[in-house]
């Protein structure tokens, strides 16, 4: 699980900026400098990022380049977008394949999930309308296990009063 502004912890995902260069270009994108000083940037982020902090740890690289490079390594399956319930959007190192986020509202933890049987049903009830999907998109909202354990003590505590 990633939090926003904090840990990210030791799941594995590709943190070598060579790992990176090697997806970037299995897309048919190549590794210049510029994307290479974003790429670093990334790695040293360490947690979810808006494309304004890259800007501000990569000064040397242009602004239109850090949002041209960010699409890239979306598209190259390096990085995901996480659309946040305040409207906001950050990005963070892909776990790979195609997934979905579970996002923490009180501490910011992100994880992310896949579901073949979920999937299987979007495109079915896409199929069912005439719809011809392109992309989706999922994020879940609410409280992680560890948010959810330290509030329960209270809940618990305020149902035996009742």
């Amino acid at each position: 699980m990633t939090r926003v502004g904090g840990t990210v912890d030791d799941r594995s995902v590709r943190t070598t900026l060579e790992d990176a260069g090697r997806q970037m270009e299995s897309h048919g994108h190549r590794l210049t400098e510029p994307r290479r000083a974003v790429l670093d940037a990334i790695l040293s982020a360490g947690t979810p990022f808006t494309v304004e902090e890259l800007c501000g740890a990569a000064p040397a690289v242009g602004r239109a380049t850090v949002f041209r490079t960010v699409k890239l390594l979306q598209e190259s399956e390096v990085i995901c977008r996480l659309a946040l319930d305040d409207g906001g959007v950050r990005y963070q190192l892909s776990h790979g394949g195609h997934h979905h986020h579970l996002i923490c509202n009180s501490c910011g933890a992100v994880d992310e999930f896949g579901d073949s049987e979920l999937d299987a049903l979007i495109d079915r009830n896409a199929r069912d309308h005439g719809f011809e999907v392109s992309g989706h998109s999922i994020e879940l909202y609410g409280r992680c296990t560890n948010c959810a354990a330290i509030d329960r003590p209270a809940e618990i505590a305020s149902a035996i009063r009742v």
